[in-house]
């Protein structure tokens, strides 16, 4: 006899719940090892992004004779040509950004797969929000030596640059993590 009283228990009208029920702290796999192969593209990808952006813009600056794109000048594209230089050369300083970049994804994207969340938009939107944050005002620091407009200058454009690399770890992390995949399955192991 049952305890609803009609002649079925609970178990064996839904064996799989009764079996292999959400698991309160379950563990994903494979974050640690997404976010060190995330900072460390982030820092890649910052570099060979700042530095393709510096070089287009120095080809366009010196095709139109324009002097503004000069970064010893301290104007706003003069700030925007040296974040992107200062971005260019963000491998140089590989031991701090990487290990910042490590630090700052795994407190924001690192957490998501234990909450749950594995929608795309919330990845790239940390990513990118972190990598904005992390290169803007590494950028912005650096350009206040040459005056508020420099310093303008480069938090947009390091601000631009930090956003697609972030963006673009953000789904490395998600490739690598496959959330999705892993909150779905269901465990159904014995021992």
């Amino acid at each position: 006899m049952s305890m609803d009283g009609k002649g079925e228990t609970a178990a064996d009208a839904d064996p799989v719940r009764a079996y292999a029920g959400p698991v309160a702290h379950r563990r994903i796999k494979r974050i640690k090892l997404a976010l060190f192969l995330s900072a460390m593209a982030a820092c890649l990808s910052v570099s060979l992004i700042g530095g393709i952006a510096y070089a287009i813009l120095n080809l366009f600056g010196n095709a139109t004779g324009f002097g503004m794109f000069d970064p010893s000048r301290a104007s706003l594209m003069g700030g925007v040509s040296a974040g992107f230089q200062m971005a260019a050369f963000n491998f140089i300083v590989f031991f701090f950004t990487v290990p910042a970049a490590w630090i700052a994804l795994g407190l924001s994207i690192g957490r998501l797969p234990h909450r749950g969340i594995s929608a795309r938009r919330a990845y790239i939107r940390w990513g990118a929000i972190w990598g904005a944050v992390l290169v803007g005002g590494t950028t912005f620091g650096f350009g206040l030596f040459g005056g508020p407009m420099m310093a303008a200058g480069a938090l947009v454009s390091g601000a631009a640059v930090g956003a697609l690399a972030g963006a673009g770890c953000g789904l490395l992390f998600l490739a690598i993590v496959r959330p999705e995949a892993q909150l779905r399955d269901v465990d159904v192991s014995m021992f």
